[in-house]
């Protein structure tokens, strides 16, 4: 009887093995020599030999399959090494053909691993991409290496094929985006600092190719488009004048070579007729070269030529456009190259003759005519196409330059007022419009910004008493805007113009600087604004600020750049400052500290930065607080407390600084009062009132004064004179608290009205303090109860009782619009609202009620921009917050935003400010539907005239959600939120014409349209009269349920766009996602072990389900799990260990809820471990307490080898032996063959004694008991990872 072929293979390996059985039994006793194991190898091989000859070719592959599970089944590291070099040499000596042992080999090896790549693997990772500048676009999460453009993937693991490619989509989508340079140097790892240090070059071919294709696809977009009109330009327009920004930045930097990128263009453009956009192509190459060509060899720019050919085939001169038009200067584009070419080729002596195209003889002719006439007018572009043609050349540029800034100088004789006494300026007031400053190249602006700049220092040294020209004020505010010359612009204004100015002691351009900063400045990147505000707390120290109006402008300056830091740019800035907290801190504004901590208790709030902690200790913010309390010690009121992150709150606990009563205040001002009275000397007087040190208390002294005597005497004007505007803040202060103390006493009726109108009058008819300040040191103290409210009811006294400050609100609104980048005539409005409305901000009003009236001389410092209405919008943004925090007084809020909300209109940001405002109250606002209603009408009906419409609500809301019945609450359907949603997809899939209208994002609030698009659909959602946890499932069911309105093709970039927004959203809203992995978890699908007979792997497989029309709630849940958790900040993802242990843990107690477990959570263990250790490390942890309760659970486990793989991938990747002990007492508990594959986790003697006596029963007890389970495929990653030792691969269900 002929033996099987299972016997013979036996009997052939099984010798070898026994032998080596015997010698791990005597281990020490038995030593082989390389000739022995030599020896051995070939007797076996030999036998084999014998065997495979008698063997029928179509066994071959059977044998090899047989070999392959026989080594799988060992457990000795030895023998496996050895079976290994066996067959090995079988391969060398020709016995067995390499394809067909390697084949099976390798595809059996890498498949055992595709489950533990699968767990690790986002669902749907290809589709999903960021909305550029949003905190969560900062992460490591879009990273991709800088070579490849791949994810970076952990271990070497068989990973969807998607995984492996090029994520060019990304890329692009990303480059496409405006403001989104930085972005791309964090995903890329481009560092703009090499240059500086070691001229590095850190060319990035990918980036570089991604910029040509998008300069192809604008090359397409210009010649689809059905209004493209090379005089107006279309939506491609804005496209063009990005993609001239980013070229100029990349390449500038040499992350991309400039004749690499013409010759890949010419290359790509061959043969394709796309003409129409050439003009644009030849203007964004323009721009690199007439800046680059001097310092570069003219051989880097004569590819532009073939591109010329290619692009200019025309035989006939192309006519002169239209110079009247601000497109003429794209059409003179090509011949401006050749003129710069041309430059260049002379001054090199180059051989090279570059003669001019017959094409562009007309262009070039008048040009040069242009030239020889001098006079040169501003009606049309003639001076812009000069700059551009001439820029290299100095003879030529001098004379258009110098009509420009001779424009803007105002250098002629003539004068004009500004506001305030005594204050004069150069007579220009109409700045360079925003088209003629588009049409100038880069090099023409730089040279513009530079001379500017120059003559401002110029003017600085020589402590000119003539101001600068408002037209060259806002000229040089516009020119800020361009982010392609950085260098000169922003960064020169912060460290070089500010400085110089600084030290010449030109307070009068310091406080235009200032003011540029607070009325003019977009997109200014957080780094120079933090900057800045460390320069103004120095700056308020030096004691020549210390006069009224710079001191002013210093503080307001200082609280928007507090109040405007964007919550993801709070942590990455103050985290620079923490070897010296005191830089970015004021020594002595306790109310500028106190902006800084409501700024850095709302950004933490929003960003989740303390979720899942209950104390400050070892984090940034620490030393941030412990300095300002050194400073500035203060105590917070109850109701504002409440609003702040719990360790904020336990911080301010803690800290409790005792207050002094109101009752020793009182008694204090009586006591300084008889003082007042009783002194006859006036030095005496003045010097007792107006000394260092003495207490703060002058201006409740004056109150009491006009109460009793209705007049102040001229020692008060003189001692207010003496105490200075820096120390005149601590009389502020304690008059605000003096005044609540008053009022709270005060009997009402008369003696109310008569304290209110004694209020009024300091404010505005003896000028002794600015409305702006007086409401801010009133929002900023601290009183409970009862006081509080006094405190909110004199703040709304003094806004809305006398008829002042609404008067000067109405007349602001309607005078003058905000998009002041479009206007030519602000200073006649600005001077005629000055003079109707004068600022006196010297006590002016006090001086002339005095007898006798003293006649004063102040001299004013410019004002271009600013006024009461402006400085007083970043301190009614903190009493609007106040007001919420404190339920008694929402309906005295309502009232302030029907009267005051109109000012919105002129707020920077107005939608984000309504994003942190719900974001931040959430918890507040829930059962206020009526005032959060109130809230969004008012800054949103302030705007209505100054934007297209659907701007930002929808039209749906608009008609249904400002609905004001409280009886009749609108309640949104499953449409409502699709179309919401699609519109999110649509703006982010870049579809034209886009869901909202087209605008100039360098003025607008946000940098790029999803970032636009994703803070407005966030107001609306929280703005609803509906619960945060409604409207959290309302999102999940746009694509867990099934909705018409959403594609099926398309359903990942919905997913995409649900996590952007949910992530987005307070933890209310995200939270319920929870309760729908629970009830995954609880379904029978995954509770039940005969529910689902496949494989768990391809159940969980999103995208694969999807395109077979097979998927399941399960693997839904999953793939918008990724999604949203893709997008969470790692406050939000640090909520995951607690709810694996306390919430799941319970729950999970088969093998396919563990695998799905494992599928949620594997993919983010890479961010845990980057961001989050002590999460990876709970997590862990909580892997192996679940896998213990599966074990305990189930009789037989199917998946016990992908189980362990993925066990030990997080081992070697990610936890190593931090967890070991923990670990170690799990695995004692569990069944041994459980045990056995997983000894090496440990590396425990224990562990290995008692799961080796377990192993020979286990394997006779595996073959019985796997009848009809389903076998997955045989995995090694426990025995053939680099760094593990085998585990026993017994592939049966245990």
């Amino acid at each position: 009887m002929a033996l099987s072929m299972e016997t013979q293979l036996q009997s052939i390996f099984e010798d070898v093995v026994k032998t080596e059985m015997i010698e791990e039994a005597f281990a020490g006793m038995f030593m082989d020599t390389p000739e022995n194991e030599r020896t051995k190898l070939i007797s076996c091989l030999g036998a084999f030999r014998q065997y495979w000859g008698t063997l029928q070719q179509d066994s071959h592959e059977q044998c090899v399959q047989w070999i392959v599970r026989f080594i799988h089944s060992q457990h000795s590291p030895k023998r496996i090494s050895f079976l290994y070099d066996c067959l090995a040499m079988a391969v060398e000596t020709s016995l067995l053909p390499p394809r067909m042992l390697l084949g099976s080999l390798i595809s059996d090896f890498v498949d055992s691993f595709r489950p533990t790549a699968r767990i690790n693997s986002i669902c749907g990772r290809c589709s999903l991409l960021p909305v550029v500048n949003n905190s969560g676009a900062i992460c490591n999460s879009w990273k991709l290496d800088p070579t490849t453009l791949r994810f970076p993937l952990r271990g070497m693991l068989p990973y969807d094929k998607d995984l492996f490619e090029p994520q060019t989509g990304l890329l692009r989508y990303v480059l496409e985006q405006p403001y989104s340079r930085e972005m791309v140097c964090n995903m890329l790892g481009l560092n703009k600092q090499t240059l500086n240090i070691a001229q590095q070059k850190q060319r990035c071919p990918v980036l570089e190719e991604q910029l040509v294709d998008l300069v192809v696809y604008a090359m397409e977009r210009s010649e689809t488009e059905e209004h493209f009109d090379a005089d107006i330009g279309g939506t491609s327009q804005l496209l063009w004048q990005h993609l001239s920004s980013q070229l100029i930045f990349f390449v500038l930097f040499q992350f991309a070579s400039f004749p690499h990128m013409v010759l890949s263009l010419h290359q790509k453009l061959a043969g394709r007729g796309l003409i129409k956009g050439r003009d644009h192509l030849m203007w964004v190459l323009l721009q690199f070269i007439s800046g680059s060509i001097q310092k570069n060899a003219l051989a880097d720019f004569l590819p532009v030529m073939k591109l010329f050919d290619l692009l200019y085939p025309e035989k006939e001169c192309i006519p002169v456009p239209d110079i009247s038009k601000p497109q003429s200067t794209h059409s003179f584009a090509m011949t401006c190259i050749w003129i710069h070419l041309n430059r260049k080729a002379q001054n090199d002596n180059s051989k090279l003759q570059i003669l001019i195209p017959h094409s562009l003889k007309l262009h070039h002719e008048f040009l040069q005519q242009s030239l020889r006439n001098k006079s040169l007018g501003m009606s049309d572009y003639k001076i812009a196409l000069l700059c551009n043609a001439y820029s290299t050349n100095s003879d030529c540029f001098s004379l258009p330059m110098g009509v420009l800034v001779e424009t803007i100088y105002g250098n002629g004789s003539m004068r004009i007022n500004l506001p305030g006494t005594s204050c004069m300026a150069s007579g220009s007031v109409t700045p360079l419009p925003m088209n003629l400053l588009d049409s100038l190249t880069v090099h023409a602006k730089m040279s513009l910004i530079h001379s500017i700049a120059t003559r401002v220092i110029k003017l600085a040294h020589a402590k000119s008493s003539i101001a600068l020209a408002p037209a060259l004020v806002e000229t040089y505010s516009r020119l800020l805007v361009y982010m392609e010359i950085e260098s000169l612009g922003i960064k020169g204004f912060i460290s070089q113009l500010l400085p110089n100015v600084f030290k010449s002691h030109a307070w009068g351009i310091l406080h235009t600087l200032l003011e540029m900063f607070s009325y003019r400045m977009h997109h200014i990147q957080p780094h120079y604004r933090v900057q800045l505000l460390s320069h103004l707390h120095s700056l308020a120290a030096v004691p020549q600020t210390n006069q009224n109006q710079l001191h002013l402008c210093v503080e307001s300056t200082a609280l928007r750049l507090i109040t405007a830091l964007g919550s993801s740019e709070v942590q990455p800035q103050f985290t620079r400052f923490l070897n010296d907290p005191k830089t970015v801190l004021s020594a002595e504004s306790e109310e500028l500290n106190r902006a800084l901590i409501l700024t850095l208790a709302r950004a933490t709030h929003v960003t989740d930065f303390f979720t899942g902690s209950d104390s400050i200790h070892g984090t940034w913010c620490k030393d941030i607080l412990q300095t300002i309390m050194s400073f500035t010690p203060h105590n917070w009121a109850s109701h504002t407390l409440s609003c702040f992150p719990a360790p904020l709150q336990a911080f301010f606990k803690q800290n409790n600084v005792p207050q002094e009563s109101r009752f020793n205040l009182k008694k204090n001002v009586e006591e300084e009062y008889r003082k007042w009275k009783s002194m006859a000397n006036e030095n005496d007087i003045i010097t007792h009132f107006s000394m260092q040190g003495s207490p703060p208390l002058f201006l409740c002294l004056l109150w009491k004064m006009l109460l009793e005597t209705d007049r102040i005497n001229q020692i008060g004007f003189r001692v207010l004179e003496r105490i200075g505007a820096r120390a005149l803040v601590a009389h502020v202060r304690t008059f605000a608290d003096f005044l609540v103390y008053e009022f709270s006493t005060s009997a009402g009726g008369q003696q109310l009205n008569k304290c209110i109108e004694i209020l009024n009058d300091m404010v505005w008819k003896y000028n002794i303090v600015t409305l702006d300040r007086l409401i801010l040191c009133l929002a900023m103290r601290s009183h409970e109860g009862n006081e509080a409210q006094v405190c909110y009811f004199i703040i709304q006294l003094l806004l809305l009782k006398p008829s002042d400050f609404r008067n000067r609100v109405n007349d602001f609104v309607k005078e003058n619009a905000p998009e002041h980048w479009l206007q030519s005539d602000w200073h006649n409005k600005h001077m005629n609202y000055h003079k109707k409305y004068p600022e006196k901000l010297y006590f002016e009003g006090l001086a002339e009620q005095v007898s006798p009236p003293l006649q004063l001389q102040s001299q004013y410092l410019p004002i271009y921009f600013g006024n009461v209405c402006l400085r007083f919008l970043p301190v009614f943004d903190i009493v609007i917050h106040r007001f919420l925090e404190l339920l008694p007084v929402s309906k005295s809020l309502e009232t302030l935003l029907d009267h005051l909300g109109g000012l919105y209109k002129f707020h920077d940001r107005p939608v984000t400010y309504l994003y942190n405002t719900l974001h931040y109250y959430e918890r507040h606002l829930r059962d206020r539907t009526n005032l959060k209603r109130k809230l969004v009408h008012a800054i949103m009906s302030s705007l209505k005239d100054n934007r297209t419409p659907g701007w930002c609500l929808s039209e749906t809301y608009l008609k249904f959600g400002m609905n004001p019945r409280e009886d009749n609450v609108w309640i949104p359907d499953d449409t409502y939120y699709c179309k919401l949603i699609g519109r999110l997809v649509d703006t982010m899939a870049g579809k034209s014409p886009g869901p909202f209208p087209n605008c100039d994002w360098r003025f607008n609030e946000f940098p790029n349209p999803a970032a636009h698009a994703l803070h407005v659909t966030c107001v609306e959602l929280m703005a609803l009269a509906v619960p945060g946890k409604d409207v959290g499932n309302a999102l999940l069911n746009v694509v867990l349920k099934s909705q018409p309105l959403v594609p099926r093709e398309n359903i990942t970039a919905w997913m995409n766009a649900i996590g952007l927004v949910i992530t987005a959203l307070p933890e209310p809203y995200w939270i319920v996602l929870h309760d729908r992995i629970i009830s995954v978890l609880s379904s029978p699908a995954l509770t039940s072990e005969t529910e689902w007979a496949g494989d768990p792997f391809a159940l969980l497989d999103f995208t694969a389900c999807h395109q077979s029309y097979s998927e399941m709630n399960c693997s839904y849940v999953l793939a918008l799990t990724h999604a949203v958790w893709h997008h969470s900040s790692i406050g939000q993802l640090s909520l995951i260990p607690k709810f694996l242990s306390e919430t799941l843990k319970p729950i999970v107690q088969t093998e396919l809820q563990l695998l799905y477990v494992y599928h949620l959570v594997g993919p983010f263990l890479q961010r845990f471990q980057q961001e989050r250790t002590r999460c990876m490390l709970e997590i862990g942890v909580a892997f192996y307490e679940m896998l213990q309760a599966v074990d305990q659970h189930c009789q037989h486990l199917s998946y016990m080898d992908p189980i362990c793989d993925f066990l030990y991938h997080i081992k070697y990747m990610y936890t190593g032996d931090s967890v070991k002990e923990q670990v170690e007492k799990i695995i004692m508990t569990l069944r041994p063959a459980m045990k056995l594959r997983l000894r090496f986790i440990t590396h425990s003697s224990i562990i290995e004694t008692s799961s080796s006596a377990a192993a020979t029963a286990s394997s006779a007890s595996a073959s019985s008991s796997s009848a009809g389970a389903p076998q997955p495929p045989p995995s090694t990653l426990s025995s053939t990872n680099a760094a593990a030792s085998p585990s026993q691969h017994a592939h049966t269900p245990m």
